[in-house]
């Protein structure tokens, strides 16, 4: 069994409204992670780079999990709120994980390898 991350960028047409949406969105956010089994993480935050974009990253314990999600109120009321905000674009992809490692060893430096 695989982990399913999840990776978007939301982007508004008002940027002045980012910092509202995400704060709408954090019972939503919290919601999930309480209530859906296999939800590991869900955030949604703002990028800091750009005013109008809502980062969005999410891991699931599986296939079997995330399919649930779509078909969860939290899913659709996340989905209704933030289109209520007006969506410029949003762009996605999902990753299925097949590996996991440490990011640091023992003595705190940093390997890219999975050994």
């Amino acid at each position: 069994m695989s982990l399913i991350a999840i990776e978007a960028s939301i982007t508004l047409n008002d940027a002045s409204v980012r910092d509202a949406a995400v704060a709408e969105s954090a019972r939503f956010q919290k919601a999930t992670r309480d209530e859906e089994p296999g939800c590991l993480v869900y955030c949604f935050a703002a990028d800091p780079c750009a005013p109008d974009h809502i980062q969005v990253y999410e891991l699931w314990a599986d296939e079997t999990s995330l399919a649930a999600h779509f078909d969860h109120p939290n899913y659709h009321n996340m989905r209704d709120m933030l289109g209520r905000y007006g969506l410029k674009s949003a762009v996605s992809r999902k990753l299925r994980i097949d590996k996991t490692a440490p990011v640091y060893g023992p003595d705190f430096k940093a390997s890219a390898s999975f050994d």
